[in-house]
């Protein structure tokens, strides 16, 4: 397919293939007597960091009232889906941890399929879609005022390699002044704050 070729969509359809997307994707949030928002919960918490598993940080990345997200995480607590923990740093907040259980759906989840279904399209291809949909993310969340929930490598306080000699990981978070191991860099954070 040439550039030419790429120039003749236009943005209605692109927005109308998302919108189908979701749609079609959404539909099988409701199997296997989860709720959609229960679904979208556990998928956070698999991809976030370890500041980032909280009511709180979940509550921000659904964009969910408090209280729905106090019946979520209850529900999914009930259903052995997820664990809560004491921080252990002192203060009176919980993290939210996925069980084997939870494990087990994401395994099987549709957006996991839906992953492998991208990985086989062409490399040139997947590139493109995904320097696309960030772009269209990003506007979208500077649109809103959202928080933008990235990764530490696109992060202003995140420094590669900048704890070496620390046994729980060989990158600093500048922001927390915490070692970061390579899975943690990896994840999603509360506190990201694109950098420049």
């Amino acid at each position: 397919m040439s550039s030419e070729d790429d120039d003749e969509v236009d943005g209605r359809q692109v927005a109308w293939t998302l919108q189908r997307l979701a749609r079609v994707m959404r539909a099988r949030d409701h199997e296997g007597g989860l709720t959609p928002a229960q679904r979208e919960a556990l998928r956070y918490l698999a991809r976030a960091n370890r500041f980032s598993r909280s009511p709180g940080a979940l509550t921000r990345y659904l964009g969910a009232t408090k209280g729905t997200i106090s019946q979520t995480v209850m529900a999914l607590e009930r259903k052995g889906y997820i664990s809560k923990l004491a921080r252990g740093d002192g203060r009176r907040t919980v993290v939210l941890a996925l069980t084997g259980k939870a494990q087990d759906v994401l395994a099987q989840d549709a957006w996991t399929e839906m992953a492998s279904a991208a990985q086989r399209l062409g490399g040139k291809t997947r590139r493109r879609l995904h320097r696309g949909l960030e772009e269209l993310l990003a506007q979208e969340v500077a649109r809103g005022g959202l928080a933008s929930f990235g990764s530490c490598a696109s992060c202003r306080f995140f420094r590669e390699r900048g704890r070496d000699a620390d046994a729980r990981g060989p990158h600093l978070c500048m922001l927390f002044e915490e070692a970061l191991s390579e899975g943690e860099a990896a994840g999603i954070c509360v506190e990201h704050v694109p950098a420049d």
